[in-house]
């Protein structure tokens, strides 16, 4: 059966730099569609983020560029397998230079927590009871 797969693109302001933070997650780069404008994150077999520097971002709409430092353009969520690994990545992100954003949020069957990247992207990492899911 076919997988669709996902590329998330986010405009960053210093490419080596974000690579350096995706990387420290414990993500790799594709050097095969990468180069000094872009960067492919392997985040799994299905999803990447293609880091862009503005220029290049630029070059795919005719829309304004936003500051996500400042404005959100989307949120961003994966999931985790457990609830210590929703905390892992968080805490590998805050490492990584990375902050944390909003509130934990713990509903016994759902925990959730979120950063910003170093551009200012928001990801939220989930964790939800199996049996939850299957009830």
């Amino acid at each position: 059966m076919y997988q669709q797969m996902i590329f998330v693109n986010l405009a960053v302001d210093d490419l080596e730099a974000a690579k350096k933070f995706y990387t420290g997650l414990g993500y790799s780069i594709n050097e095969q569609f990468s180069d000094e404008t872009a960067a492919s994150v392997v985040i799994s077999d299905t999803i990447f983020a293609m880091l862009l520097t503005r220029q290049k971002y630029a070059q795919f709409t005719k829309k304004e560029i936003v500051d996500s430092t400042k404005s959100s353009e989307v949120l961003l969520a994966l999931s985790a397998a457990s609830r210590e690994e929703v905390d892992a990545m968080v805490d590998r992100a805050v490492a990584a230079g990375g902050s944390v954003t909003g509130e934990t949020q713990d509903h016994g069957f759902m925990y959730g927590r979120s950063f910003d990247d170093i551009d200012g992207h928001t990801w939220e990492v989930v964790w939800m009871d199996p049996a939850a899911v299957e009830g």
